[in-house]
């Protein structure tokens, strides 16, 4: 009786899974920074960590995002930066790019150099969206641009 092997199946990306996932994140972050249009900044506690937004560029249908987060405890996650663009016309937010590494493509070969997940690209923003949600429930209040250890 001969073996038969398992075909590997080749990776699908799900589109509407991600798509949904911008959509969120975009209202996600709207909630967190509803006066982006005329302020340049945000800042807000979060637990002993302080977190920035910031607005990098704006164009008519597009604003490009930086967030920062600097914890002043933690050794393992010192400063988080991703950043993002917004997408008014379609409303979504996407990562652009996350800590150092930018131009994530939709999809990866596995096993890849970098170690990057198949998804990468969604788990990026997989990774946004629980952290905005994270920062929406447990942010405290806006911080003066001055505050000493804020994020700069």
């Amino acid at each position: 009786m001969a073996v038969q092997r398992a075909r590997k199946r080749p990776f699908k990306m799900d589109l509407k899974r991600l798509h949904a996932l911008c959509e969120a994140n975009y209202a996600r972050l709207l909630r967190l920074f509803p006066d982006y249009e005329q302020a340049n900044t945000r800042e807000f506690a979060l637990g002993a960590a302080r977190v920035r937004l910031e607005v990098l560029e704006r164009s008519r249908y597009t604003t490009f995002f930086r967030l920062h987060q600097l914890h002043g405890e933690d050794r393992w996650l010192r400063r988080l930066v991703i950043d993002v663009r917004a997408y008014h016309d379609a409303g979504m937010l996407e990562v652009g790019a996350f800590q150092s590494q930018s131009r994530i493509q939709a999809r990866y070969s596995y096993p890849n150099k970098q170690m990057f997940q198949q998804d990468e690209k969604l788990r990026q923003n997989e990774f946004l969206g629980d952290w905005l949600a994270h920062c929406q429930a447990n942010g405290l209040g806006q911080l003066p641009a001055s505050t000493p250890g804020a994020v700069r």
